[in-house]
């Protein structure tokens, strides 16, 4: 009898993956802003919190060794939350500068990949069907997450553009590497990470656009509003993609 391949432990790329995710980059923003500000938790204080709920929600990931929305969305949540506050504890407690964050990220982001690569020979989300593939796949989601924190507060801040200029640059952004994808042929692999870097300014643009007050250039619906708005969402679509098996990655084999 043939042994079963192992399955992916990533989801398929679907409209509602780019929907969710970019909801939980749009709710990673508002919450570090919630709990570091609103409940008056600080920075550190709430890294530290977060870090450690983070350790438990990726080891739940790890022992499923297979897709399943709950865990996978719950970690890409806390992802985006730690990762938020990584760039903010480095410009905001430490006084690096947005252009060495950006950096620094930046150079580490492209490390894991050549490392990743170095070990096993392809960066795809396709045949995440070991833990080492998936520890470097989460690292890598990790550096992705305060790369385009640090991005995106570079471009809304320190150049002065405001929320909206800044979401509308990086949604052209995005489009534009779907254009170059879908038309021209550029490589999946690249088009893929491309977009899921840039999709994390976008979201927090849109984040802090909702909830900051509008004398700061936003529409003043509050950080405790908008995280339980966007968090209302996306368990819906988990919901929907556990019913469904929206999401759901074959083996690497095309057997379910």
């Amino acid at each position: 009898m043939t042994a079963r391949p192992p399955l992916n432990r990533v989801p398929r790329v679907t409209i509602d993956f780019w929907l969710i995710k970019l909801m939980a980059v749009t709710m990673g923003e508002t919450a570090a802003d919630y709990l570091a500000v609103n409940l008056g938790l600080g920075l550190s204080a709430t890294s530290l919190i977060m870090s450690a709920i983070l350790v438990v929600a990726l080891a739940a990931q790890f022992a499923q060794k297979r897709y399943v929305p709950w865990a996978y969305w719950l970690a890409v949540v806390m992802v985006s939350v730690v990762g938020t506050l990584v760039s903010d504890n480095l410009v905001d407690n430490l006084g690096v500068s947005l252009e060495t964050t950006t950096l620094v990220f930046g150079v580490a982001l492209i490390a894991v990949f050549v490392a990743w690569f170095t070990c096993e020979g392809t960066l795809s989300i396709h045949t995440i069907v070991t833990t080492r593939r998936e520890a470097f796949y989460w690292l890598a989601i990790l550096l992705t997450f305060a790369f385009g924190t640090a991005v995106g507060d570079l471009v809304s801040e320190a150049f002065d553009l405001g929320y909206v200029v800044t979401g509308i640059l990086f949604a052209a952004l995005i489009g534009a590497i779907a254009f170059a994808h879908y038309l021209f042929g550029m490589n999946g692999i690249v088009s893929f990470w491309l977009a899921y870097i840039f999709t994390r300014p976008l979201g927090a643009s849109t984040g802090d656009l909702l909830s900051q007050p509008t004398d700061y250039g936003g529409l003043g619906f509050g950080t405790t509003t908008t995280s339980l708005a966007f968090l209302g969402c996306i368990a819906a679509i988990v919901l929907y993609m556990t019913l469904t098996g929206s999401g759901t990655r074959t083996a690497p084999d095309g057997s379910a």
